[in-house]
């Protein structure tokens, strides 16, 4: 048995091996010794070897869903051993082969699954001018691909992403740090010609053109090895990868990495994910429609055409109110999507199937709903939801009402829907009764009350005498089994009557699971239109939750333009103002060709940071064809949104928290253009006062001149507020704040012109700095300010002085003068060293 093990875990030599014994997952060697600690199992031993004891762990098959749950979440992946052979047959150990392998990107079982975020698996091919990438989503079949100019983009489109699991070429780095879930492929895999063979088979297509993938065999190469790796995972066909789809970064915002984290779309910065955009948003009733809101989210869209058709769509659900009812009808349709996947992969379960009967049997009556509303979104998503009598009638014939779990045994087809079994079912189903009667004749004819005869898994059918009353077993009763109390016997007529039933049995069992694996076959045509009624059920879904939210939460439809600007009226930010105790202050905001950039000053806790990421989600909210909250926003063409807010080290990549903020900054400044909205929030705070006010002062400069993008600059530095005069496009404004009793009270309100001061001292007092030190600070505050009025002000020494100019030597001269007449091109080793011990004798003493 070990010989086997062994030479099944050296095909696998990087995952835990799950080696079926019995009722258990048996775990050896190294295997058990990390399954052990990560799973706290009980480390045990059994037999040697090389005389050694063997290491071994173990968890029972039934519960196995739990600890690959547990497993997969720390990025670990597993190979699922079966026994494939009869042990009844079986010359030694019973034959085993991996039937799946489990790895954090593709699996696909709902207990393994966040349900609401997409499990994605991706690939990168680098390239010479940059990178393919190739994305899979093996649960749904959702298949992309798009290139990538640099380092940056791709980090970019990792952190939108996401994926559970990322495959590159063995000898292929990374930009960045060590990412978790990183798998080495062999680079063979990635190459795009045998990429490209592999990809139109599957397809059933002579070329990818149609996808428009021509001219991107780096992005292909890519595809090719992520179908490859799924094969290689699942061991069983993908017929419900079907396409592919090719993502283009110019037809979405683009949002850094950065800016994803300080926006807080998922995650909020501590990593967590309340009080984040999503969790305002994600209304929606089904998981589908969960995941659909964050892709949306994550990847907000330029076409004014769509967003304009789901404004015009949400609108129509609140003006009739029809998105109540919509929600309630589909409350009750699972996450038929997932299902679908796992059909094509033939590992669907029998709930699985009555999920996906229950959600055909709501379509109808959702299209009726669907049918008055005057959208043309709603009008489009109405035509996918196709009804499918015939599988819904398929599905009901063939299932009972409530299935077990598994088809393990039986009892999931229903009667009437095959002939062969409900004939082999009548069969076992009738041996109650012959039991009974056997019972009673038997009595009769031994004469012996007490005469049982029962069925066990153990021994089969058999007639149970107590002690005293075996004297009285007629000569035709076989003992079959001696117990401490009675004896069980077998007759001619029983023996044969068990093999029937128990043939009964296991026929009846084998016909079920054969016309389970036939549904498989008859509904895996039907996938590309079940998978086209799940996309829009997902997406009625978002829409329906988009305008509840609106009509609960005061949202109001955005206005796109195409002349660059900015005016929002009465914007409030959508997260905050849901867990403030108070009403939010709501303000305005007026950017436009000629005011491009506002330099915002005010204190601490004002509300600085507040304003500009409501602005940002805002925009990004307009463009996910969500209303916004705000009572009026008119918006122009916006092709990135950046950010540059908070203060963190880096210690990963050994950088300062200073570091990571130029690092942002220089990002900004090199990539920023015209229809760019840019929020950047105490540049330079992290370096001495002089430093931090001109690196701030260049940076806005550079901001409003060059770049020219729709910036929100915050700062402390009052000597900002002076760039108004120096720059065109740039205007002051600030957060009001005022002061009684020596406390501050801060209004939140945004306010044209620069603030008249900080409240510095006042918020350490309300953050519970000692009295001490805050009556100290303000002494040398009075000396600094009296300082400052009266001129001086002492200079910033840099921390490397020049050296101070060396005084006058003639000895010096006559160095430098023979120094200049050396021409070495033209000299000789000899002539050389000549010079050099004249040189030496001129040297100042």
């Amino acid at each position: 048995m070990m010989q086997q093990y062994l030479r099944i875990k050296s095909e696998q030599p990087d995952r835990l091996l799950f080696y079926r014994m019995g009722d258990f997952y048996e775990l050896f060697y190294d295997d058990a010794r990390r399954a052990a600690k990560l799973l706290n199992l009980t480390l045990t031993t059994r037999g040697q070897s090389a005389g050694e004891p063997i290491p071994m762990a173990g968890v029972p098959v039934h519960a196995a869903e739990q600890y690959l749950a547990r497993l997969v979440r720390l990025g670990e992946s597993v190979a699922i051993c079966e026994q494939i052979g009869d042990p009844a047959t079986s010359k030694g150990p019973v034959d085993r082969e991996v039937v799946r392998i489990v790895t954090p990107g593709t699996v696909t079982d709902d207990a393994l699954l966040n349900a609401r975020t997409d499990n994605l698996v991706a690939a990168v091919r680098r390239g010479r001018t940059g990178y393919g990438l190739a994305t899979l989503d093996l649960g749904s079949g959702r298949f992309s691909v798009s290139l990538l100019d640099d380092d940056e983009a791709l980090l970019s489109e990792l952190e939108r992403l996401h994926p559970a699991e990322l495959l590159v070429p063995e000898g292929q780095g990374l930009p960045g740090p060590e990412r978790r879930g990183l798998t080495r492929y062999p680079p063979w895999h990635f190459d795009p010609e045998t990429a490209h063979t592999q990809l139109t088979r599957q397809f059933g297509t002579r070329d990818l053109s149609g996808y428009g993938c021509a001219g991107m065999p780096d992005a292909v190469g890519a595809a090719g090895a992520l179908l490859q790796y799924a094969g290689d995972t699942q061991r069983t066909a993908l017929p419900h990868i079907t396409g592919l789809v090719v993502e283009r970064r110019d037809e979405a915002i683009i949002l850094d990495a950065a800016t994803r984290q300080n926006l807080e779309l998922e995650r909020n910065l501590s990593g967590g994910d309340e009080h984040t955009l999503v969790s305002v948003l994600d209304q929606s009733v089904t998981p589908m429609g969960g995941r659909c809101l964050r892709r949306w989210v994550n990847r907000p869209l330029r076409d004014t055409a769509i967003l304009r058709g789901r404004y015009q769509a949400i609108g129509t659900l609140i003006d009739t109110g029809a998105y109540d009812a919509l929600r309630e009808r589909l409350r009750g349709i699972g996450d038929i999507e997932r299902i679908l996947a796992r059909v094509a992969l033939r590992s669907a379960r029998p709930r699985d199937l009555t999920t996906l009967r229950a959600a055909l049997d709501a379509v109808p009556a959702l299209c009726a709903s669907l049918a008055p509303l005057d959208a043309p979104l709603l009008s489009e998503i109405a035509t996918r939801l196709h009804e499918h009598p015939e599988t819904a009638g398929l599905l009901h014939r063939a299932l009972v009402d409530e299935p077990p779990v598994t088809i393990r045994d039986g009892g999931v087809i229903a009667t009437g829907f095959d002939a062969e079994l409900d004939e082999l079912r009548d069969l076992s189903e009738n041996a109650d009764q012959f039991l009974i009667d056997l019972e009673v004749r038997e009595r009769a004819r031994t004469g012996i009350a007490t005469l049982k005869v029962a069925y066990n898994r153990v021994h089969g059918y058999y007639i149970e005498i107590s002690k005293g009353q075996s004297d009285k077993a007629p000569i035709d009763y076989t003992r079959r089994q001696t117990l401490k109390g009675a004896e069980r016997y077998i007759t001619p007529e029983l023996k044969s009557f068990e093999d029937k039933v128990l043939s009964a049995r296991e026929r009846a069992l084998a016909r079920e699971k054969a016309l389970y694996e036939e549904l498989f076959d008859r509904l895996n045509p039907e996938l590309d239109s079940l998978r086209t009624l799940a996309d829009g059920l997902a997406e009625l879904d978002v829409l329906c939750a988009l305008a509840e939210r609106a009509q609960q939460l005061d949202y109001a439809a955005p206005e796109l333009s195409d002349t660059p600007m900015l005016r929002i009226e009465g914007g409030r930010h959508p997260v905050v103002e849901q867990v403030l105790d108070e009403p939010f202050v709501p303000n305005d905001l007026e950017l436009d060709d000629a005011n491009r950039m506002l330099v915002i000053t005010g204190p601490n806790m004002g509300g600085k940071s507040t304003y500009m990421r409501q602005t940002a989600l805002i925009v990004l909210l307009a463009h996910i064809g969500s209303y916004v909250p705000a009572r009026r926003a008119v918006i122009g063409p916006i092709d990135r949104i950046f950010t540059r807010i908070g203060a963190a080290d880096d210690l990963a990549s050994g950088r300062s928290t200073f570091m990571v903020e130029m690092t942002e900054a220089a990002n900004i400044l090199n990539n920023a253009t015209p229809q760019s909205l840019v929020l950047m929030d105490e540049i330079g705070r992290g370096t001495s006062t002089f430093d931090g006010l001109s690196l701030a002062w260049a940076c806005a400069q550079h901001l409003a001149e060059h770049n020219r993008s729709f910036s929100l600059f915050a700062t402390h530095y009052f000597e900002l507020t002076t760039l108004p005069d120096e720059c065109a496009g740039v205007t002051n404004a600030h957060t009001e704040a005022m002061e009684h009793s020596d406390q501050v009270v801060f209004l939140h309100q945004v306010r044209s012109g620069p603030a008249s001061q900080s409240y510095g001292l006042q918020v350490a007092r309300l953050a519970g700095v000692p009295q001490t030190v805050i009556r100290r600070a303000k002494q040398r505050l009075a000396q600094l300010e009296a300082q400052s009025a009266a001129g001086g002000e002492r200079q910033q020494y840099s921390l490397f002085p020049p050296e101070a100019p060396a005084p006058e030597n003639p000895e010096h001269a006559a160095l430098a003068e023979a120094v200049a007449e050396i021409n070495p091109d033209e000299m000789s080793p000899r002539e050389a060293l000549d010079v050099l011990y004249r040189l030496k004798t001129l040297m100042p003493k």
